[in-house]
């Protein structure tokens, strides 16, 4: 889709059930590679990752002078078919030095495996100093520490037009009940929906409208709850649950909220989650939910900024002041423990990496030692003081966590079909139905 930042869906990532299916099944020696293999060159180190085209131009830039001035080349490929060719390559021994995991579940399961090495002092120095336990904990399994973050957003961002919110006399909302409050405020001063939706994304189709229920699950019933849920130990059919489809459905399944500028409710499943930007910025839409990538779907020349075109605020919490947040990003495991992968690895867990890639533009880190003032993009240097803000409570993309069979699988058609109009209890229960029996 060419997103910046990797809440991308690009293909429905399986996690530990493909994962597992690939380990298992895919490892012969003369498999096909997918990738640029571990090296025997001292000098020499592999990555191998999910970033692609222009973005993978952007992360090879950002370490180039580095790896010049310390006499190492740095071999990086991309790959869309990462997770199949990754357990692949791990199965059949031939895997890169280092790679570049999307979701924490996937590098969980390569770690459990004993695939990947423990991370070295210095990554696990950097990861304790510069990132919060929060990630430090998706890094650590089985009590070992594997692997430090690399890049990081935040999802959650309520997009609207300041100059609109100004003729209109209404404000930011401070809490969930506040939102509420605001979307009947804009529908009766404007007579027309305020809120546009699209959950279209080609085999992904559905993945916007998981986003808005784990906002909502973190937001309403807490991170014990929400921790619980995304391992299957609270399970969609529950009250807490089905709390956060109701809430969402206030908005999204009420024709007088949605789907300003393109149809009817069900209109939500045939537009592109891409396509509600410029309806924001030409004011046709006063309010769409979708992370900070959506800034690169505005036309060229729009505003973005607190005074400008279009600007976003953080969907609030159920009392004002909270700052639960949930988002993404990419943990970095390594295959090889020589002692040029080891300067990688630190390098990369590092501000000076932070600061050099985050320069370039267009994604964020949450590495406490990046300046926010590294990012071109405002609302980019929001996100940045909200993920290293003390007091931000941070989870990652629940869909993300859940086995594929769920995240990637039924979530997402359970969310095409909720939008449809099929009953918020058929739609848990068929839902649930992905989970793993064990």
């Amino acid at each position: 889709m060419g997103l910046s930042q990797r809440s991308r869906r690009f293909a429905p990532l399986a996690l530990l059930g493909v994962a597992g299916i690939a380990l298992a099944g895919c490892g012969a020696p003369g498999a096909p590679s997918g990738g640029g293999g571990g090296s025997s060159d001292s000098k020499t180190v592999t990555i191998y990752g999910t970033i692609v085209d222009d973005e993978a131009k952007l992360l090879q830039q950002s370490w180039a002078d580095w790896a010049k001035e310390n006499d190492i080349t740095i071999k990086y490929e991309g790959s869309q078919d990462f997770e199949t060719q990754l357990g692949t390559r791990a199965q059949g021994g031939n895997p890169p030095d280092i790679a570049i995991f999307p979701q924490p579940g996937l590098f969980a399961d390569f770690a459990s495996r004993d695939y990947l090495k423990p991370a070295p002092k210095d990554v696990e120095d950097n990861a304790n100093k510069y990132w919060t336990k929060d990630w430090v904990k998706y890094g650590t399994v089985d009590d070992t520490f594997y692997g430090a973050p690399l890049m990081a957003n935040v999802k959650g961002w309520i997009w609207y037009s300041p100059a609109k919110f100004k003729e209109w006399g209404v404000e930011v909302p401070k809490t969930l009940d506040e939102l509420n409050t605001l979307t009947a405020s804009i529908q009766s001063k404007t007579g027309t929906a305020p809120w546009c939706a699209g959950f279209e994304s080609g085999t992904a189709t559905g993945w916007p409208g998981t986003d808005w229920i784990e906002d909502y699950v973190l937001r309403q019933s807490g991170a014990d709850v929400y921790d619980k849920w995304v391992t299957g130990e609270v399970p969609f059919t529950d009250p807490a649950i089905k709390g956060a489809f109701d809430s969402v459905g206030k908005i999204l399944l009420d024709p007088n909220y949605v789907n300003a500028g393109f149809g009817d409710v069900r209109s939500i499943n045939s537009t592109a989650f891409g396509d509600v930007a410029p309806k924001v910025a030409d004011g046709s839409c006063a309010l769409t939910h979708q992370a900070s990538f959506l800034s690169g779907f505005y036309p060229k020349g729009t505003d973005i900024s607190p005074e400008g075109d279009v600007w976003a605020f953080m969907l609030p919490g159920e009392t004002e002041g909270e700052t639960t947040v949930t988002g993404g990003g990419e943990i970095v495991g390594a295959f090889s423990d020589s002692e040029a992968t080891q300067k990688v690895l630190a390098y990369l867990s590092s501000p000076e990496w932070a600061n050099s890639r985050v320069s370039l533009g267009g994604v964020t880190s949450a590495n406490n030692g990046l300046d926010p003032e590294s990012a071109k993009d405002p609302i980019l240097q929001e996100t940045i003081k909200i993920l290293q803000d003390k007091d931000t409570t941070f989870r990652f993309d629940g869909s993300d966590l859940m086995p594929g069979a769920v995240g990637a699988g039924t979530f997402w058609k359970g969310m095409v079909a909720w939008i449809n109009g099929d009953s918020t209890d058929a739609v848990l229960t068929q839902i649930q139905t992905g989970w793993p029996a064990s």
